[in-house]
């Protein structure tokens, strides 16, 4: 299972945003998966919640996006929207399509809750 490995990753990713910019802890983690990227998203997302104990990600709103894929037709060279390696162009229903998009595993977006300020005290 791959996306194990996948989802340590994603928390490396999260951990070293979190060392550059300070932030207490993660609120809410979305994902963008493409179609094409070869990533069960439910085992992805187990995973994830399975590592988060204990890190930035415990306790956060994890939220897995599947984005489409786009090829290109070599057939009659335009860009065209696709689910599947298997689809035809749905302009010319060649199956000479080069897949340029929807491929990635990304996170498009992160919201963090800042750490706590230092206490201020006031001696009289």
């Amino acid at each position: 299972m791959h996306e194990v490995s996948l989802a340590g990753g994603v928390l490396r990713i999260v951990e070293d945003a979190q060392a550059r910019e300070g932030f207490a802890a993660v609120t809410r983690l979305v994902l963008g998966v493409g179609v094409l990227a070869g990533v069960e998203v439910r085992a992805l997302r187990f995973a994830l919640e399975g590592l988060a104990p204990g890190t930035v990600l415990d306790g956060a709103n994890i939220v897995i996006e599947e984005e489409p894929a786009r090829a290109w037709c070599l057939g009659c060279d335009s860009s065209v929207e696709i689910r599947s390696r298997l689809d035809a162009c749905p302009s010319c229903g060649s199956h000479r399509l080069q897949p340029t998009g929807g491929t990635e595993l990304r996170v498009t977006d992160l919201i963090v809750r800042d750490a706590a300020p230092p206490a201020i005290t006031i001696e009289e």
